[in-house]
C-alpha cells in the first residue's frame, strides 16, 4: 500500500482536504485499507476535533468523527507530512472512544 502508515498525512487523488491514516499498521498491511479521518483548516479543538502540528509543521484540525474507510490505492495518494506520535495516540483513542460500551 505505498507504505503508508498509522499517522501519515496524505493527500488522495479527487479530494480537497488532507487526511491522516488511524488505522494500525497491521491492519492497513493485513486489508490493503486504511481509516483515514480528513484535515481541516479554521475549526476550533473539542473533544473530537484534535488541533496538530504535523512534523514539517503543517497545521490543521483533525475531525475524528468523519472517519472513511478507503482503498486508497485504487484512488491514488501522495504523502504530505506525518503527525508526532503523541498526536497520532490521542487521535486514535478519540477515534476508539467513540465506539467504547457506555
Amino acid at each position: 500500500m505505498n507504505d503508508l502508515n498509522q499517522g501519515d498525512i496524505i493527500k488522495i487523488n479527487g479530494f480537497k482536504n488532507l487526511f491522516v491514516a488511524v488505522s494500525s499498521n497491521e491492519f492497513i498491511r493485513a486489508t490493503k485499507m486504511a481509516h483515514l479521518c480528513p484535515i481541516i483548516d479554521g475549526v476550533p479543538a473539542g473533544p473530537l476535533h484534535i488541533q496538530i502540528i504535523a512534523t514539517k509543521g503543517m497545521l490543521g484540525t483533525v475531525i475524528c468523527e468523519q472517519i472513511k474507510l478507503m482503498d486508497i490505492n485504487d484512488r491514488g495518494f501522495t504523502k504530505r507530512d506525518r503527525l508526532h506520535y503523541p498526536d497520532t495516540m490521542n487521535i486514535a483513542d478519540a477515534v476508539q472512544g467513540m465506539f467504547e460500551y457506555d
